[in-house]
């Protein structure tokens, strides 16, 4: 097959990255790429967002299969358009990437179908969720945007003032444009947070090996939230026992859920859990595979992707079996000085080889660009690089080895990834 991946940053180069490993694929493109990507697949000037341009693109050059891997290219209508156009693909419809799109629907998914997630209320006037916050009387609360926000539409407000100035700023200032017409008013749960990703076309369901995310900026959990500083897998506090609860109270429930919807979903399902007290409940979904968890978790499989990603788009997954590694991985992500907020690019990375990549580990590139035989920073995230080892412990300590021998102006990254819990 000849493959196009759709998108541009560190989860577009794991998948590209397992994809080359396939006898099954004969040519990888990627649109638009990035510096890293750009030693492993041919990249494409076309932005991920340019329905008429991709369906271009793969028309012209005989791809066979589509991979959309960022949220707003599926909730936009991206496999939609391409199916339409005989192509296959995989990735939900956005009928069915809606349960990420709009956290107001996903609450009231799990609502509708007792799906365990926290207890929340839904408003498009900032007066009336403050009146709902101050008459709880509780704090923190937790407060989202209902649309695509670039991992950053929550905030955890730990008292009156925070949780007033977290709606001024996302219904009112609009950071996040339309996707705080609304917003979701939660109550703050406790617990250890893990990610789990699952292959389904809609009437099997495969979850993936367990993650867990670092999502603030600054080690000991503090600051603000980023897209993901960092991960490992599998994740500690994930046992056989909770993965058993889960997959009976919310995955294969979420799945039919869904079918009775009308939104049968075919692609990654991503669940953002916590570890309560009360059991395991649903922070968020997402429609696609998370980043940087995708580095970790395809790191460990074993089964062959490309195999995986078309039993899915014909909706015969009951048919492979899905194997895993039983070593562990490691991902820091190293970022420009200043993310989340703003920050320079174009800054010289030292320490990467002609491929972009460092000895003793795999770094996956998400924001960089490549020139003059050399790379440059092109984003908040920068490299995502990754380890394996018998453990956590080595992977983590081999993480970090690499990690020490690359280096750009103002680089940060958390020296806290695996140990913050």
């Amino acid at each position: 097959m000849n493959i196009l991946v759709i998108g541009s940053g560190g989860r577009e180069h794991a998948i590209v990255r397992k994809l080359k490993e396939s006898p099954l694929v004969s040519s990888l493109y990627c649109a638009p790429g990035n510096g890293g990507i750009a030693a492993d697949a041919v990249c494409v000037p076309i932005g991920a967002m340019d329905k008429e341009g991709i369906l271009s693109f793969v028309k012209g050059n005989g791809i066979d299969f589509v991979f959309v891997a960022p949220d707003d290219p599926l909730a936009a209508g991206m496999v939609d358009f391409l199916e339409a156009a005989g192509i296959s693909c995989f990735g939900p419809n956005a009928k069915a990437a809606e349960i990420e799109s709009s956290k107001v629907f996903s609450k009231g998914l799990m609502k509708k179908y007792g799906i365990p997630t926290a207890e929340y209320e839904v408003f498009s006037q900032p007066d009336k969720a403050m009146a709902y916050i101050e008459g709880r009387g509780s704090y923190p609360v937790v407060i989202k945007a209902d649309g695509l926000a670039l991992g950053k539409g929550v905030i955890i407000a730990q008292n009156r003032e925070e949780a007033k100035e977290a709606l001024h700023t996302i219904m009112e200032d609009k950071v996040f444009g339309d996707s705080g017409n609304e917003v979701v008013v939660e109550e703050f749960l406790t617990g250890p947070e893990v990610t789990v990703l699952a292959f389904t076309d809609g009437e099997t369901m495969i979850p993936m090996v367990s993650s867990m995310d670092h999502k603030r900026a600054y080690d000991g959990n503090r600051g603000p939230n980023t897209g993901g500083m960092g991960t490992i897998s599998p994740n500690p506090f994930y046992t056989e026992e909770i993965a058993k609860e889960c997959m009976e109270k919310i995955f294969l429930p979420t799945m039919r859920a869904m079918n009775q919807e009308g939104r049968r979903f075919q692609g990654c399902l991503y669940f953002g859990l916590m570890l309560t007290p009360n059991g395991p409940k649903v922070i968020e979904y997402n429609s696609r595979f998370g980043d940087p968890e995708t580095q970790v978790v395809l790191s460990r499989l074993e089964t062959d992707l490309a195999e995986i990603i078309t039993a899915v788009s014909r909706g015969r997954l009951k048919e492979i079996t899905v194997s895993w590694s039983k070593q562990a991985s490691a991902c820091v992500v190293m970022a420009s000085g200043g993310y989340p907020g703003s920050y320079p690019k174009g800054l010289k990375i030292s320490g990467l080889d002609e491929h972009g990549q460092v000895a003793g580990a795999t770094v996956f590139h998400a924001g960089t660009v490549q020139r003059d035989g050399g790379f440059y920073t092109n984003g908040g995230r920068v490299l995502g690089v990754t380890t394996m080892g018998s453990d956590l412990e080595e992977a983590l300590s081999r993480a970090y080895s690499a990690v020490e021998k690359i280096s750009f102006e103002g680089a940060m990254y958390r020296k806290d990834i695996g140990k913050a819990y």
